[in-house]
């Protein structure tokens, strides 16, 4: 097994049983994955794949995965920003898959 493949069955042990599940799309996750891998191998941490981070934990807190942002997004659009996480309405097609618009305010950005 890859190092993102045990990720995956780790996390997935662990988000499941709080209602957060991973896309359907096993490929797309394990490609998130692999970059959340990579973001630690760089940063430290495993910080969010699909937004820039600063390099400096601190300053990233808010988007280790899963983010500060997860809850919100999963609540409101059935999926989190990178649709890592999703809720199972959203991998049962049972609400629209749309697009999960960026919370993270723009001054935590730079």
């Amino acid at each position: 097994m890859t190092d993102a493949e045990n990720l995956y069955e780790m996390l997935k042990k662990v988000q499941e049983p709080k209602g957060y599940y991973f896309n359907n799309d096993k490929d797309r996750v394990l490609e998130l994955l692999e970059a959340l891998l990579l973001n630690k191998e760089r940063y430290g941490c495993m910080s969010c794949p699909c937004r820039l981070s600063l390099g400096d934990r601190e300053k990233d807190k808010d988007i280790i995965c899963p983010c500060v942002y997860r809850e919100e997004d999963v609540k409101e659009f059935g999926s989190c920003y990178c649709n890592l996480y999703v809720s199972k309405t959203w991998n049962d097609g049972e609400i629209p898959q749309e697009y999960v618009p960026e919370r993270r305010p723009p001054e935590l950005m730079f």
